[in-house]
């Protein structure tokens, strides 16, 4: 053998052992291997049997546990469930059984475990505690492994501690006698219910104090609507405003003598003019979804009906992303005969008078739960609505500064700045603004008789925005034409609207207004979204 050869063959003796000694590592391995799988295994089987024996063994299982799917299709409960906004120390030492949602779960130890369940923004807290007969420690764990936002149904006496309970509204405790879930949250949670509730002040105080706070985005918040709808500000505030704000609307337009109508949202042309409008076909026909029901809201006051409102869904193809526009939104809308554009004014100041009284008295709750994450100061508002003409409008402008043109509409910084004026002088924040340039107004509003530069119409505000649009109509076929014509819209898409005029119509005028922007308003939300249930904005589809 060679001395290269000898050198390669001892090189290469050290690099690779034996074949024995590979097989018996390999084989070592392999049992190692083969050792753990079967100890995991082993656990997972004991795990599994203890809970089993757990389960089997535990003589008041009956008192805990999962609802069954059969129970909960056709279960008939005759037990009286109570509020859990109703737990006072009235209640004391009575049984009483509730439902709701398990808030948070606070485990201590073994032998109890705290829950708070909440129902309409009500929260009580619940004590899960080992007791002979009642309460096992397999129940104690069992509520101490739910997930929060799970949705439980509780069963227990009612005791009233000695110190004041901090972490729910309801001053007293219930002893839980059975406790079972009807449905299970899945975790994690997208948001935490807490921390969406949070106000910018409570964010800011952690921060200072060194916490750690989360700040939700809109756009997350939006995302996982149906976990935010639950914060107060939303479940006990905001939407309940926005209920009362319909039915005082409706009330009060009812006792005036109006006629609530209900009208199409598929049309033939666009029924305000311009390009912000939904086009579809139609079988086989274009058509758009309705920018409001003015058309055939004027249409039905030429069927004699003399005084109708409607309250129903407004699309607008927005394509500007702002705080304050949406592409679908709940309209207010009001027509009725006249013989002058003023008493359609009247109507408005009655009726948004009316409204705002009736909310600061009958909502204090709702206020107050929307003002402790959103805080705003109260509206202010004259027993009688200041008017102002269009023109006394822009002469209040340009006496402080504001450059702006006599016959042109008002942006959103003029509107504000005259919004801060009118506050100033007259100390309102709503006001009405009327006989506005007939170049800034939709094709059917009456011009003005003595001025046809001006027209009879009128725009309403709230601290400084503008939340009305109202004026006389036209009810004359031929000038009705002319002015479609004049403002760029096919005659032939809307001649059935035109020839309703045309078997004699009266003198008419109404006003529109878009619910959530009212809402959004009344509490000076900084944003429409927080006002509208599942918004529809120009990027935005779902949920």
């Amino acid at each position: 053998m060679s001395s290269e050869e000898s050198q390669t063959l001892s090189s290469s003796s050290a690099v690779e052992p034996p074949q024995h000694e590979q097989s018996k590592k390999a084989a070592k391995k392999e049992a190692t291997k083969q050792e753990k799988l079967r100890r995991r295994q082993e656990s997972a089987t004991l795990a599994s049997a203890a809970q089993s024996i757990s389960v089997e063994e535990d003589p008041l299982a009956a008192n805990y546990g999962d609802v069954p799917l059969p129970e909960l299709q056709s279960m008939v409960d005759s037990r009286v469930w109570i509020a859990v906004g109703a737990l006072t120390e009235e209640l004391k030492n009575e049984s009483v059984v509730v439902h709701g949602r398990a808030q948070t779960i606070r485990p201590c130890g073994k032998n109890i475990t705290f829950l708070v369940t909440r129902e309409k923004g009500f929260t009580g807290q619940c004590a899960v505690t080992t007791k002979p007969d009642v309460v096992s420690h397999q129940m104690v764990k069992y509520t101490a492994d739910l997930n929060s936002e799970s949705i439980v149904d509780i069963e227990g006496i009612v005791s009233v501690p000695t110190v004041p309970i901090t972490g729910a509204t309801q001053q007293v405790e219930v002893q839980v006698q059975k406790l079972h879930c009807g449905s299970r949250a899945r975790t994690p949670l997208p948001i935490n219910i807490e921390d969406a509730a949070s106000s910018e002040a409570d964010i800011e105080k952690a921060s200072q104090a060194g916490e750690q706070h989360v700040r939700i985005s809109q756009h997350t918040r939006l995302n996982n609507r149906v976990l935010e709808l639950r914060t107060p500000a939303n479940n006990l505030g905001i939407f309940r405003i926005q209920s009362q704000v319909v039915y005082i609307f409706q009330q009060f337009l009812l006792s005036e003598d109006f006629v609530e109508i209900h009208t199409p949202k598929i049309i033939a042309g666009s029924s305000e003019g311009g390009a912000a409008v939904f086009r579809l076909d139609y079988n086989g026909r274009p058509a758009c979804l309705a920018q409001s029901p003015q058309l055939h809201k004027q249409m039905a006051i030429c069927g004699d009906f003399g005084r109708v409102f409607e309250i129903g869904p407004v699309f607008r193809a927005e394509d500007s992303d702002t705080r304050r526009h949406l592409c679908e939104f709940t309209g207010l809308d009001v027509e009725m005969e006249i013989r002058h554009y003023f008493e359609v004014m009247d109507i408005v100041d009655r009726l948004f008078v009316t409204m705002f009284d009736t909310l600061n008295k009958n909502c204090s709750k709702e206020l107050e739960a929307v003002g402790r994450q959103y805080p705003f100061e109260p509206l202010k508002y004259l027993p009688q609505t200041l008017r102002l003409t269009f023109e006394e409008g822009i002469k209040m402008l340009k006496d402080a500064g504001v450059d702006v043109d006599p016959f042109g509409d008002l942006n959103t910084a003029a509107e504000r700045k005259l919004g801060q004026l009118v506050l100033e002088k007259y100390g309102t924040e709503f006001y009405i603004l009327h006989r506005y340039p007939l170049a800034v107004r939709p094709f059917y509003t009456m011009p003005c008789y003595d001025n046809p530069a001006y027209s009879n119409s009128f725009d309403v505000f709230i601290r400084g925005e503008e939340i009305i649009s109202g004026a006389q109509r036209i009810h004359v076929p031929e000038f009705l034409a002319e002015r479609a014509q004049a403002c760029g819209i096919d005659v032939q898409t809307i001649s059935t609207y035109i020839d309703s005029f045309k078997y004699g119509a009266p003198p008419h005028g109404g006003f529109g207004a878009g619910l959530e922007r009212v809402v959004m308003l009344f509490c000076n939300l900084d944003n429409i979204r927080k006002a509208s249930l599942f918004p529809r904005d120009p990027t935005r589809l779902v949920p």
